[in-house]
């Protein structure tokens, strides 16, 4: 589900106004030539009388008709750009603009997306995932092992691998991800990793921190009166391509948020949708803050990634100060 009806019949519309804009621009502009230029309104009538007339003479057996009409529209058309270029226009003035040329704004060629509609969706789909500017400094190119050393750098370096294949597999594997382990060891950024990969190659992904995703639930189930507002977005938690549950535990937990919890993850896996959780906590502190089901349904369906070491982020802003 790269995007979602709402999503695509968006873009549809978008290109629907660019085409409109267009038609009502070349119209203008062709009644100001009108105006300005009587002579070449006339030889736009000319050249429809003699279209007819030649079509006729063609269907009668003339079978020299089609040329003629060839050499005299391009004469006639020679003496239209010379009125324009006459009247200090340029010649393709009366030409439609299009803020596509290759597809001449209609989102396809040949019955395939043009690039220019792939550039939306992803510009659209990056909207929706919440990290757009997180994306531009956590991602594979600014991967380092540097921070790593010993154990602590083979578990980050097999995530990696990890994280990788999932990408690889992503259309043909369903798969969920659980990253867990100390704070400051690259688990949101190896999420975020895949998340740009993803969404470069069409998929739809969410991110939420786990407060901000529970708020969303808590508010749709018990704010009536902007339950439709947020209709669309609950949806799209459950349907997206992939689901990014970031800091799993800092949230306030409660039989709520944990029944929410469960029911998000179970869906999700029942639709065969893919989803990346991690957290801070402990396997042993998972279990014992939500319940024995949620617990088992992360064992049972995600593959667990630890990651240890020092806090990255500390490490960095030691490293600014010495400088």
């Amino acid at each position: 589900m790269p995007l979602t009806n709402t999503q695509y019949e968006t873009i549809v519309r978008g290109y629907e106004d660019k085409q409109l804009k267009s038609r009502h621009e070349l119209e203008r502009k062709t009644s100001y030539v009108y105006e300005r230029i009587p002579a070449y309104r006339e030889l736009e009538d000319t050249i429809a009388a003699l279209s007819v007339s030649q079509g006729k003479k063609y269907l009668e057996g003339n079978d020299n008709a089609i040329e003629e009409l060839k050499t005299r529209l391009a004469e006639l058309s020679a003496k239209k750009t010379q009125l324009l270029k006459d009247a200090g226009l340029p010649e393709n003035y009366l030409k439609p603009t299009y803020t596509c040329p290759d597809c001449k704004d209609t989102g396809y060629i040949d019955g395939v997306k043009c690039h220019c509609f792939k550039q939306t969706m992803i510009t659209l789909l990056y909207e929706q995932s919440n990290i757009r500017e997180m994306l531009q400094s956590e991602n594979f190119d600014a991967l380092s092992y540097e921070y790593y050393e010993g154990e602590h750098l083979s578990l980050f370096k097999n995530a990696v691998i990890t994280c990788r294949n999932f990408i690889k597999n992503f259309n043909s594997d369903y798969h969920n991800l659980f990253f867990y382990g100390t704070v400051g060891t690259g688990k949101s950024f190896l999420s975020n990793c895949i998340a740009k990969e993803l969404i470069e190659s069409g998929h739809s992904v969410i991110y939420f921190s786990s407060s901000a995703l529970f708020d969303l639930l808590s508010r749709y189930s018990f704010d009536y009166k902007n339950r439709e507002d947020q209709a669309e977005q609950h949806n799209d938690i459950y349907q997206c391509d992939l689901l990014i549950i970031d800091d799993l535990g800092t949230e306030l937990t409660n039989q709520f948020i944990a029944s929410q919890l469960f029911s998000l993850l179970n869906e999700r896996h029942m639709g065969k949708k893919a989803t990346i959780i991690s957290t801070n906590l402990s396997l042993e502190e998972l279990r014992n803050r939500y319940s024995d089901r949620i617990f088992s349904r992360i064992t049972s369906h995600y593959e667990i990634c630890k990651l240890t070491g020092p806090d990255i982020r500390i490490y960095k802003k030691r490293l600014l100060n010495r400088k």
